[in-house]
């Protein structure tokens, strides 16, 4: 009887190493497995450095022999001895880092050591700094000719780059960046310099001046530093922030949002959460402009509006509550007294899928019109999306971060193309090879038109799309029917080039019988919803 210490002790010494030389690779996603196997036998060894196995297996090529067929075979005698070599030159390798990175870390020590007698002070006799922010662009900038304003900027080191004539460090305070010249010197020398890393908290006293003929830096400027006095260490080794982060990693890497505190530091991941400021505002000044009133919802619901299935249950005392799915019906109450309105707020959908439709969190805008009619809702979602969008890019630093994240963008082109579902269901079918529908056929009446399709077309018509007049059976209860086809209903997406759907809207319900009809039909409580169906008492 084999007790499990030994039934594992003997799987790690049978673990088994596969070599492909013409379908394997030396990289990841390889893995040594069957399935994945390495591509040179050396390779392999360098990889299971720390687990040496006994059990290499290697497959080489024999047109004579389907690939199927082919078997996994020891190394050849041959084969081993090189690969030997290659670990062992991969091991001196690592033993010349070794010493190295030792002997770097000696000599790091002996100069923080010498630092330690450094002492960098200010000078009295310099005029007082001036507390600025890196957004104060009307700073007077000193030149061969004249002397600069001296001022003092706190912010974080976000590059430090050492050189034997200075050091340059960018400064970056959430508001831009600053290029500060430290001189080689006592200011460079000193254990608060020796210590500085992506991410130290410093505060900078100096000259602004303009940058020398030849050279660049942010804002043509740059800040000759006399002085500076360290508010908040970084971690320069393994905890450094660029070992934890990078611009280059993949976003949706666990590691990134791990950090994603550590991220929002970054150049990219800052632009576009200041970019979404920006489009909140500009909804907000466009809503003023067209006269609506701003509420705030409530978050804490009893009703659902999208369907039963996506609401967050959360105890509330005595009772069950749910996060809001959409403040709609809450908007649409409150228009007898206000008048147009609109809300930015959270919804919270409990959707269990890693796609860019499904959030379980996000910022909604929602309106909310009076005494319309569908064409109206229309004429209005293309004028808010426009005049919006205009806003946005009036402000040059924005449309500076929109053309470095999507450099082909263009403003929508006006008036915006209005199709029929029916009408995109006929064209999907119309194409050379159709566009299938999620179980491989073609569309029919009463498809819920997949991501997939619905971008293919917009991306393939190239405008703006408002797609109406749904099915009823694809939209929510309260949706308006079609006067001239009760199937459909007076409802809207609009999709956009290289993006897909970004707004969804509807006509409501206007009469209290269709309306609590449509209650029973889904299976919803008359009680619940007293408050809404009392508009239309």
């Amino acid at each position: 009887m084999t007790s499990t210490n030994d039934t594992d002790h003997l799987a790690l010494r049978s673990k088994e190493c596969h070599i492909d030389g013409e379908h394997g690779a030396d990289e990841p996603p390889a893995d040594g497995s069957s399935t994945r196997p390495y591509k040179t036998l050396g390779y392999a060894y360098i990889q299971n450095i720390d687990h040496p196995t006994e059990h290499y297996l290697i497959r080489t090529s024999d047109t004579t022999i389907p690939e199927g067929e082919l078997s996994w075979k020891a190394p050849a005698k041959s084969a081993v001895k090189k690969a030997q070599g290659v670990l062992e030159r991969h091991n001196k390798k690592l033993e010349k880092q070794q010493s190295a990175e030792e002997e770097n870390r000696r000599q790091h020590l002996a100069a923080l050591e010498r630092a330690s007698s450094i002492v960098v002070s200010e000078d009295p006799s310099l005029p007082q700094a001036a507390r600025i922010t890196i957004a104060n662009k009307d700073i007077k900038l000193g030149d061969e000719h004249q002397k600069g304003t001296r001022v003092k900027v706190c912010g974080r080191i976000h590059r430090l780059r050492a050189q034997k004539h200075a050091t340059f460090i960018t400064l970056t305070d959430g508001y831009g960046h600053l290029q500060c010249v430290l001189e080689a010197g006592n200011l460079t020398m000193s254990r608060d310099a020796l210590l500085m890393a992506q991410g130290t908290s410093v505060a900078m006293y100096g000259e602004l001046r303009k940058v020398p003929q030849g050279h660049s830096a942010p804002d043509d400027r740059e800040l000759q530093v006399d002085f500076y006095r360290v508010i908040g260490a970084a971690p320069s080794d393994l905890d450094s922030l660029q070992n934890k982060v990078s611009a280059s990693q993949n976003q949706w890497d666990s590691a990134m949002l791990d950090n994603r505190h550590l991220v929002l530091r970054g150049d990219n991941a800052s632009s576009l959460m200041k970019l979404r400021a920006t489009v909140e505002l500009a909804f907000i000044g466009v809503y003023s402009k067209m006269n609506f009133t701003k509420v705030s919802p409530p978050a804490l619901v009893q009703t659902q509006v999208e369907g039963g299935s996506t609401l967050f249950k959360v105890p509330y005392y005595d009772e069950v509550a749910y996060l809001t799915q959409s403040s709609q019906l809450y908007l649409e109450s409150v228009l007898p007294g206000l008048g147009n309105v609109y809300a930015i707020e959270k919804s919270y959908r409990a959707e269990k899928s890693l796609t860019r439709r499904h959030l379980s969190e996000f910022t909604h805008i929602e309106g909310e019109l009076d005494f319309i009619e569908f064409d109206d809702l229309l004429d209005h979602l293309e004028e808010l999306i426009c005049a919006v969008i205009d806003a946005v890019l009036s402000e040059d630093e924005m449309a500076r971060f929109i053309k470095a994240a999507n450099p082909d963008f263009q403003k929508p082109s006006r008036p915006f193309m209005r199709m029929r579902y029916s009408d995109a269901i006929d064209w999907l079918n119309s194409q050379d090879p159709p566009i299938l529908n999620e179980e491989d056929k073609p569309h029919q009446f009463g498809d819920d038109i997949a991501e997939a399709a619905e971008r293919k077309m917009t991306d393939h018509i190239n405008q703006p799309i408002l797609l109406t007049h749904f099915p009823a059976d694809l939209k929510a209860f309260y949706m308006k029917k079609d006067p001239s086809d009760p199937r459909l209903t007076e409802s809207v997406d609009l999709l956009m080039p290289g993006v897909g759907e970004i707004v969804g809207a509807s006509m409501r319900m206007e009469g209290y019988e269709e309306l609590l009809d449509a209650f029973r039909k889904h299976g919803l409580s008359e009680a619940d919803y007293y408050w809404y169906s009392d508009a239309r008492k």
